[in-house]
């Protein structure tokens, strides 16, 4: 005898190219780009074990076109995924407390280089730099 069957929600196969899940699956799918090129690297350490000539194949083989597109791929995929895990990043991880004050999220995925002299100058400001900004006295 067999009882009632749960109810299962009818879904659609191509539930992943819908815009919610479309960005989450094209970030996903980048770490396979990631892990290709660990594998590209692996097999440049085997080949280097084995020897001179096997390690010259190798680095011929990365010269070819064919290397050389895929590697573009490889990059390609890589700045997404970096790009993606660095916009993740601030919304996974607890507040960040500094002086006092929440570090702001867009500080966290700030790339230039002037976000550490405002972190620096924004959080503890010196009386004497109060009104110079980043000018040396």
């Amino acid at each position: 005898m067999t009882g009632p069957r749960p109810y299962l929600r009818p879904a659609k196969t191509a539930w992943w190219a819908h815009p919610p899940y479309l960005a989450y699956t094209l970030r996903e799918a980048t770490g396979v780009a990631v892990a290709g090129y660990a594998l590209v690297l692996l097999a440049g350490l085997i080949n280097l074990a084995s020897g001179e000539e096997a390690y010259d194949a190798w680095l011929n083989f990365l010269k070819s076109p064919w290397s050389l597109a895929l590697h573009l791929l490889f990059l390609i995929a890589m700045i997404g995924h970096v790009w993606t895990w660095f916009q993740i990043m601030p919304k996974t991880m607890p507040r960040l407390v500094i002086g006092g004050r929440v570090l702001p999220q867009n500080w966290i995925t700030a790339a230039d280089h002037e976000t550490g002299h405002g972190l620096r100058h924004d959080l503890e400001p010196s009386p004497d730099m109060a009104d110079h900004g980043d000018q040396e006295q």
